[in-house]
């Protein structure tokens, strides 16, 4: 009886198990993460908010969980080379950014790189399109997903883990650069 039991959760185990496998497998190699916002000003004014790492503060939603984390700027100022990189506690992690891209003042693009707590490389873009008397961000976050990274987005999704933080950017960018237009 005992016997029976045991080979009866053992096979419930391995039966979900393959099932975590199978769907696993079906997850795509690659996860994208895109929220958008129309933003009374000009992308003039909006873009030296998102070039210059210095200025996040201004709105990045991170930098309100966190206001303790230790930041380090390096490289150019702003626009291609500059870097930032941040340690702080389980709420954002650790890490460090890179612009590589910078066409004022319409896209910027990022290479983001997650140490803690989990590592990972990601691209970001900020697409600013001027829109009837304003203009329309996009923040885009992009990366591979591996076999490992596609088991653990069968019980979590990187659009829920990070959408509302992009959110709640997106609604703070808008609020400093309403309030500077």
């Amino acid at each position: 009886m005992l016997k029976t039991i045991l080979l009866s959760l053992l096979g419930i185990v391995a039966t979900g198990i393959v099932v975590v496998l199978i769907l696993a497998a079906r997850k795509p190699d690659t996860f994208q993460v895109t929220r958008s916002i129309a933003i009374n000003a000009a992308p003039e004014r909006i873009y030296p908010l998102i070039a210059d790492f210095r200025a996040w503060s201004a709105w990045s939603p991170w930098e309100k969980k966190d206001p303790a984390m230790k930041r380090t700027f390096g490289g150019a100022e702003t626009g291609v080379g500059a870097t930032y990189a941040w340690a702080g506690d389980k709420n954002v992690g650790e890490g460090s950014m890179r612009i590589t891209e910078a066409q004022a003042p319409g896209k910027l693009g990022l290479k983001l790189d997650f140490l803690k707590p989990f590592e990972a490389h990601n691209d970001v873009v900020f697409a600013l399109t001027p829109q009837n008397q304003g203009t329309n961000v996009t923040w885009i976050m992009t990366g591979p997903t591996p076999f490992i990274g596609k088991i653990m987005h069968v019980f979590m999704d990187m659009d829920r883990m990070v959408g509302g933080d992009f959110e709640a950017g997106l609604k703070a960018m808008k609020a400093a650069a309403e309030r500077t237009a």
